[in-house]
């Protein structure tokens, strides 16, 4: 297949990109022009120019695609302007998918995030909960796939992928969480029992890939690790895998978020990234647990790798490139 993807850059495109070369697909990676290009020496990969908030740079890039994948997107940091979302994650699907109307492509993946769901205060939330975001970056991608939404009911046949907390060899967005446990700066709040939902990459791309497939246009798919975990158990199997001492301050959530709006202005006035912002303190304090039992009955998928193998993993891979 002739398969295009967007956000290829990434450390989610990029791996579905070496997945499908890895199949023995044909891929076009859509990049800025104003970002570096990596070097890739596959005889089956081509980069091209074109930037998803920008419709008039992405005329005839999807022309001879069977399949597209929208992977392009930014995660949530401090002093982003909300609008920089909307105008990324929701304008920019809204042109992906304008242009890709034009063409022939047979099938179509958008990569969206359980975050669009909010705090999950009950069991695992499946895809029926309802859109329920809690900061800018979870409201842009909401209404990102609400515009997916309506293409799919016009006919174009998009299918919709929610993985979460994805993390692996290759990622540097969560290396700061990884240099924090090595270092004891890492800290539980409210006793670390909220929960997460970690995603070995190579989970996360099998996943996606198989809602690409074999997905029913319109719906959409919880891709997640085989179970979640909380805070707590976290910095404790990051700790083990870099063999330092388990994190063992606790602050309460007041004083955390006392501490992160500080830290936002302090070093929003030095045009640095915070530390630790409001947005990082609401995700340590928060439950956000999802089930992958739709992927499973409709896609095939079932999570192979456990927190403990896939942070082990990814410390390997940090250490063999000097990163921790």
């Amino acid at each position: 297949m002739n398969v295009t993807v967007t956000g290829a850059t990434g450390f989610v495109g990029g791996a579905l990109v070496r997945a499908l070369l890895a199949e023995g697909h044909k891929v076009v990676g859509v990049k800025r022009p104003s970002s570096t290009q990596p070097t890739s020496q596959h005889p089956s990969f081509t980069w091209v120019n074109g930037d998803v908030t920008d419709p008039t740079s992405l005329h005839g890039l999807f022309d001879g695609a069977d399949w597209l994948i929208h992977a392009a997107g930014m995660l949530g940091q401090a002093g982003v302007p909300e609008q920089a979302y909307f105008a990324l994650h929701e304008q920019g699907t809204n042109n992906v998918l304008a242009e890709a109307e034009k063409t022939n492509v047979g099938r179509i993946l958008y990569i969206s995030s359980p975050g669009v769901l909010g705090p999950i205060s009950g069991p695992p939330a499946d895809e029926t909960a309802p859109l329920a975001p809690s900061n800018p970056y979870e409201r842009s991608k909401a209404a990102a796939e609400q515009v997916a939404q309506v293409y799919a009911s016009a006919g174009l046949p998009v299918v919709i992928a929610r993985p979460e907390f994805i993390y692996g060899p290759t990622d540097l967005h969560v290396l700061g969480l990884f240099k924090a446990v090595r270092d004891g700066r890492f800290f539980t709040i409210n006793g670390g029992q909220n929960h997460c939902h970690p995603t070995y990459i190579d989970d996360a791309v099998s996943g996606m890939l198989l809602a690409l497939v074999n997905g029913r246009p319109g719906e959409i798919y919880h891709i997640t690790g085989p179970e979640p975990v909380t805070f707590r158990e976290l910095g404790q199997t990051i700790a083990a895998a870099l063999d330092v001492p388990p994190p063992g301050l606790n602050l309460p959530r007041w004083l955390a978020w006392l501490g992160a709006t500080g830290l936002e202005l302090g070093m929003g006035l030095l045009n640095k990234e915070p530390p630790l912002s409001r947005t990082g303190v609401a995700f340590f304090s928060e439950d956000r647990r999802f089930s992958w039992q739709k992927a499973h009955e409709e896609l095939g998928y079932t999570p192979q790798c456990d927190l403990p193998r896939g942070v082990a993993e990814t410390v390997a891979w940090y250490r063999a490139n000097g990163l921790v």
